[in-house]
């Protein structure tokens, strides 16, 4: 209802409805979008100044630290991910009400989904960490980001297939079946690819062998894709949700 000088005026509420399964793409399209075009434009256009290495050995990857960086790839990044944030967070606020009503007097796990939405937004602060401060503006807050988005997100990944596990023993649906499935699946991959990009890392700092930082930086680039593809198993948890957006007109008196 719209209050004027003299008149009421109505008007129905404007309803803005979106698949919860099209919000879910959305969050995981822009960050991919965003390395892609990172690495794309580092690679072409800023090759040497992206793959140099503090030994001066041979590199052909660019790092995400590195190619996120540079200008204008780091408002890219920043970009992408700032519109990513928000939506994110919806995904996660969600996922703990989800869990909530689920194991609302169940041990363990009704405390390990408060636990999971902790992780889940020390993930969420961690990539921002790493993204609004780069490597070449202050090193150490940029690694400590890293490592922070890197462990929550692995603990966050364990406490979510533990929980999908005991939803799985009660469901009947195929699709929880297959969710569990697959983020058991990508939780596998990540810490495989972890364990070989931090082996990369190591061997690099020790040895300084040519070709050695390209490893890593292949192995950080499926870290990634590999944390975007478990996220995206929120496709089949939550399928047939919707996403609304109500505005009513009132009368208010201030």
């Amino acid at each position: 209802m719209l209050q004027g000088s003299d008149t009421f005026v109505y008007e129905r509420p404007l309803v803005v409805r979106v698949s919860f399964s099209t919000c879910v793409l959305a969050t995981v399209f822009l960050p991919l979008l965003g390395l892609i075009l990172c690495v794309f434009i580092s690679s072409v256009f800023h090759f040497e100044d992206s793959t140099g290495t503090h030994c001066q050995v041979s590199n052909y990857l660019p790092s995400i630290s590195a190619s996120i960086s540079l200008s204008p790839e780091c408002y890219i990044w920043r970009f992408c991910i700032g519109l990513h944030s928000a939506p994110r967070l919806l995904v996660t606020f969600t996922y703990f009400k989800f869990y909530k009503m689920r194991f609302a007097s169940k041990y363990p796990e009704g405390p390990l989904s408060c636990l999971n939405l902790a992780f889940s937004l020390l993930e969420v602060l961690g990539l921002l960490l790493l993204t609004y401060v780069s490597s070449s503006e202050t090193f150490f807050v940029h690694k400590e980001g890293f490592v922070m988005f890197i462990i929550s997100s692995l603990v966050y990944m364990l406490i979510t297939c533990r929980l999908w596990k005991a939803i799985r023993k009660y469901s009947l649906s195929p699709e929880d079946a297959k969710s569990h499935h697959w983020k058991v699946r990508f939780l596998l991959l990540y810490v495989s690819f972890c364990a070989f990009a931090g082996f990369f890392y190591w061997k690099h700092n020790m040895y300084c062998e040519s070709g050695t930082y390209t490893l890593f930086a292949l192995f950080e680039y499926l870290i990634v894709f590999s944390n975007m593809a478990f996220h995206l198993t929120a496709v089949w948890d939550f399928k047939s949700r919707e996403v609304m957006v109500i505005s009513s007109s009132e009368d208010k008196t201030f």
